[in-house]
């Protein structure tokens, strides 16, 4: 029986997949979403969400904790400046998984983990881009039409 048993191997031993992990959330703290299989993403969710609290707390100890397990320093200062800002009310539920589909490859089913809150404002951004470049078109094509 599994009683207790809780966590993910990802077909790795201990050390493998303690780096991949670290590696993993640090991306997400880097780009703010990253695309990986649906086993990885439901893995490392809890331990963004964890990331981003320290961030929260925002004192030397966390700072500390944080930089620990995060790879890069870059990183740290990111989470500690932007992402735990921008989640400084929010109770939890920092992070989304989107399933996307299979692989091309090989089949394995892959998902987008991001944080909430970032796809749309960059969604809306693209959108209102592309709405300036058609109005922008059109304006363009009345002035030539008038010619």
């Amino acid at each position: 029986m599994r009683h207790r048993v809780g966590g993910f191997k990802l077909k790795r031993d201990k050390d493998q997949r303690k780096m991949l992990l670290r590696n993993l959330v640090t991306a997400v703290v880097e780009r703010d979403r990253i695309v990986t299989t649906i086993t990885k993403a439901k893995a490392i969710q809890p331990l963004v969400e964890n990331m981003v609290t320290l961030a929260k707390k925002d004192t030397l100890a966390s700072r500390r904790q944080a930089a620990a397990y995060l790879l890069t320093p870059d990183s740290v200062k990111r989470l500690f400046d932007e992402v735990g800002s921008k989640f400084g009310q929010r109770a939890g539920g920092y992070t989304r998984i989107v399933r996307v589909g299979p692989r091309k490859g090989d089949g394995a089913e892959m998902a987008i983990l991001e944080f909430v809150g970032t796809a749309l404002v960059k969604r809306a951004a693209e959108r209102a881009k592309r709405r300036e470049e058609r109005l922008q078109a059109l304006r363009e094509g009345k002035e030539t039409g008038e010619e």
